[in-house]
């Protein structure tokens, strides 16, 4: 599988347990928790692991857009998440359905013109490394993403 192709994966990953929660959010809180996990995970690698040398390679302008849409998505998580903590289902699902829709667009821009050039423009050892973080690594606790 190529890293764009696990890239997306991930992406539809992610969207699965929004929309999982969307469909039953009385019960799918716990998968709400883990969707939101995932995209801050995802953020990260994107952030720490694609993004630099994607920007040397000439990709500033694009890799910005992402990164500012990034700080966005992180805002709407926090927001779904404590309206969650704090028993409000109602504003915690429109949070979802924000964080969903920007989602949708900033996917829309990212997987056809950053994705391709994860597969291109990296030198081996940086593809390499971001295989192996896409396979299994963690994000640092506390972590929180560039415009965030």
């Amino acid at each position: 599988m190529t890293i764009a192709a696990a890239l997306e994966r991930e992406h539809r990953d992610i969207d699965n347990c929004l929309e999982a929660f969307r469909g039953d959010p009385g019960t799918a809180a716990d998968v709400l928790r883990t969707g939101v996990a995932a995209l801050r995970r995802h953020i990260y690698l994107e952030e720490a692991f694609l993004f630099p040398p994607l920007r040397t390679a000439g990709l500033e302008m694009p890799v910005q857009v992402m990164l500012r849409e990034h700080g966005q998505i992180w805002q709407l998580m926090d927001r779904a998440l404590a309206a969650l903590d704090a028993g409000q289902v109602d504003p915690a699902v429109a949070a979802v359905d924000e964080l969903m829709a920007l989602l949708e667009r900033h996917n829309t821009k990212e997987e056809p013109v950053i994705y391709p050039h994860a597969d291109t423009d990296l030198l081996p050892e940086q593809a390499d490394q971001l295989d192996l973080f896409i396979g299994m690594g963690g994000m640092p606790e506390g972590w929180v993403c560039e415009y965030a």
